[in-house]
């Protein structure tokens, strides 16, 4: 099933912008559907298109980038090879996968100055930045990454293409949704379960069963554990991957290293972390120092938690030791009977939300008097304020930590928000603003 992405609008923006002056670069994690979205791209927007799938490759277009010397002549060959006639200026060459063969990356340099057609690859951002050996990396890239689906593309696949534009117009209004607020939580809570792989949002679209969603959730999630034991041999980096749900829900402050891997710390994983987090399976939020405008620069690098990119992954890896059957998440999300020690799971949905939306992620504990921690769960910074937000599973409106911290670095502070499960209130200063409007920020 093909999924409008929201994405669709910016690659369409560097058609008509670049007019050939640089190629598209489409990144993102595995099966997120990034070729599925260039290839409807290009038959939209092209009257011809060329797509080269260098996971399954024929020997001769393989052998055309060992010499492009004569453009004339590669385009000639691989046109006779594909049985496609390019026309200037009006065709596409997606080059899929194209970390799979570096001499073509390094082509896009002659290839973009050529001018004839556009180019659009697609790739693994670990991948790419791995292949890169002997090769120039050319410069005539534009560069986008595909998220998995969020939860207004979700609604779309579901058949719903009005809610969030008058979701929307509540935020802005900072009105609160009423009487249609249980059925955006009831929805957002199957979003959790379904997650944005398209895969497994198809599958639930074709069965209306959560049973098969969850075993195409497993593939994909075994997928990533081989992707991982690719990236390091030993099986580090899967075991740091498996034990995301673990480290969440221990409220330690940062992923602990020590309590996975034994005699390991954080400096010693640090590039095996750095490849996760290239692969874009992961996505980590890292510790700031110094809470300031400037997050990155006194971020930890050592010091961060690490959430899985997407949400439904993140329930089927949370409880993938059970059999679907015995697996009481699913029906506990769905009734909203979530036990307060699972609201880490909302956690990683603010997460995934505010990363799809371009937001880096930082978080900031500090001392209480008892010698406990307060933490904001995540740091946005917006003009030269900082919006701290605090994150709840349940409806309480008590917000400890972000009135601490509001209070040490008031100066500092514009919005505050807390998010949570019931509907939009302001109370006092602090904005309680419901999960799905996460996005919004």
């Amino acid at each position: 099933m093909i999924f409008k992405r929201k994405l669709y609008q910016k690659m369409l923006q560097w058609k008509n912008e670049r007019k050939g002056s640089s190629a598209l670069l489409l990144k993102g994690a595995r099966r997120v559907g990034k070729s599925t979205l260039v290839e409807e791209f290009a038959k939209n927007e092209y009257k011809t298109y060329i797509l080269i799938d260098f996971t399954n490759v024929s020997k001769k277009i393989n052998a055309l980038f060992e010499d492009i010397s004569d453009l004339n002549f590669f385009f000639m060959h691989l046109q006779i090879e594909t049985g496609v006639t390019l026309y200037e200026r009006e065709s596409a060459i997606i080059f899929d996968e194209v970390q799979l063969q570096p001499l073509a990356r390094q082509a896009i340099k002659y290839l973009v100055k050529d001018g004839r057609y556009d180019y659009i690859e697609t790739g693994s951002l670990l991948s790419i930045r791995k292949n890169v050996q002997n090769i120039v990396i050319p410069s005539e890239e534009t560069r986008l990454t595909l998220y998995p689906m969020d939860f207004e593309e979700f609604y779309r696949a579901l058949g719903n293409d009005t809610t969030f534009g008058i979701l929307r117009q509540f935020w802005e209004r900072k009105h609160p949704l009423e009487t249609s607020h249980r059925k955006l939580m009831r929805d957002l809570r199957l979003y959790m379960l379904v997650g944005g792989m398209p895969q497994a949002v198809d599958t639930y679209l074709k069965t209306n069963n959560l049973q098969a969603v969850d075993e195409k959730k497993r593939e994909i999630i075994e997928l990533y554990e081989d992707d991982f034991n690719k990236i390091d041999k030993t099986g580090r980096a899967a075991q740091l991957f498996d034990a995301i749900p673990p480290q969440l829900t221990g409220n330690a402050g940062r992923y602990q290293i020590s309590s996975v891997l034994e005699n390991q710390d954080a400096q010693r994983v640090a590039e095996i972390v750095a490849d996760m987090a290239d692969s874009m399976a992961v996505t980590l939020a890292y510790h700031v120092n110094d809470p300031v405008v400037g997050m990155p620069m006194t971020k930890n690098i050592y010091r961060y938690k690490m959430f899985v990119a997407d949400t439904g992954l993140f329930v089927t890896l949370a409880f993938r030791e059970k059999s679907f059957t015995e697996n009481v998440i699913y029906s506990k999300l769905l009734s909203d009977k979530l036990e307060a020690n699972l609201g880490y799971i909302y956690e990683n949905l603010v997460a995934q939300m505010l990363r799809s939306a371009g937001n880096e992620l930082f978080y900031y504990t500090f001392p209480t008097e008892n010698n406990h921690n307060y933490e904001i769960d995540f740091l946005l910074s917006r003009g030269n304020k900082l919006c701290p937000i605090e994150v709840k599973s349940s409806g309480y409106k008590t917000h400890k930590s972000l009135d601490a911290f509001c209070e040490k670095f008031s100066s500092r502070v514009g919005e505050r928000y807390l998010i949570y499960t019931k509907d939009f209130v302001k109370n006092g200063e602090t904005t309680c603003l419901p999960a799905y409007m996460t996005m919004f920020l």
